[in-house]
């Protein structure tokens, strides 16, 4: 008696599964005015970034780079093309953002504490339970923070009793406190430094590497971009668009000494050349 086996028919692999992006600008553009005054900010420009990503923008003053930022906060819209953030429309969904700029911004009348707690009372889901929870889990929440930056014993202090560079620590914890989606940063430590600056590069690069948020960096200083950031991109003169997109391939956690290798010179000093070149062109 014959027996004919059967062979089951190997399975189909599933196909791949591509995350959706945490930003993606689609030819977005900028144009301030109109007719005669029209003034265009940033040209069309395409740029991606995964969630977890640290990216950092550099580029002549003018080129557009924070009006990147602007477009992904939604504080503008777009002339042309879309900006969109984990694959929807930015203007479509309420985001949770953290940002720090150069000046520290925190409120005088409010203890460091207040402040770095402010976004857990506007936010949600967090402010839902604001009432109840600000002097339990949610100061338990901000003291750890301060804490990791080496402000524990501050909190109760006024920003006039600190340093800039205790200042922007705390607004670096006021912009991580609420854990958000998008952690924006516009040139955050260019009012202090070089000590100050180096030092809170480290306590930045921590803070990163323990939450991973998706950052976005704006700054002039080419070694810090290539002291923190995963990718840089290059942006030419106005109107800006992206020029040089390139992997940060230094392995993370750096310490200072890295920005004096020959690996980081040689990059840094790549960059510098780039930007003098668009800036002249």
């Amino acid at each position: 008696m014959n027996m004919t086996s059967s062979i089951p028919a190997p399975m189909a692999k599933p196909a791949p599964v591509h995350p959706r992006p945490a930003i993606e600008l689609q030819d977005a553009s900028v144009v301030f005015g109109a007719g005669e005054k029209a003034v265009t900010a940033l040209s069309p420009t395409t740029l991606r970034m995964d969630r977890g990503e640290f990216l950092a923008l550099v580029g002549p003053s003018g080129c557009g780079k924070s009006t990147i930022l602007k477009l992904v906060s939604n504080l503008i819209q777009p002339s042309s093309g879309l900006v969109l953030i984990g694959g929807r429309e930015a203007s479509a969904r309420e985001l949770r953002i953290g940002m720090a700029f150069q000046n520290p911004t925190l409120l005088p009348w409010l203890t460091i504490e207040q402040n770095v707690m402010m976004p857990l009372k506007i936010v949600e889901p967090f402010k839902r339970t604001y009432r109840r929870d600000k002097r339990g889990a949610y100061r338990d929440r901000v003291h750890a923070l301060l804490k990791q930056v080496g402000l524990g014993d501050f909190a109760n202090h006024y920003p006039w009793q600190l340093s800039g560079g205790m200042l922007q620590r705390s607004n670096l914890c006021r912009a991580l406190i609420h854990e958000p989606d998008l952690l924006l940063l516009d040139e955050p430590f260019g009012a202090l430094d070089q000590f100050t600056r180096e030092e809170l590069w480290q306590i930045m690069q921590d803070l990163y590497l323990d939450r991973a948020p998706t950052v976005l960096l704006v700054t002039h200083d080419l070694r810090e971009a290539g002291f923190l950031a995963g990718r840089i991109c290059v942006m030419s003169a106005r109107p800006g668009r992206v020029i040089s997109d390139e992997p940060v391939t230094l392995p993370q956690p750096r310490d200072i000494a890295t920005i004096y290798s020959p690996e980081f010179v040689e990059m840094t000093q790549g960059l510098r050349e780039m930007i003098a070149q668009v800036r002249s062109s």
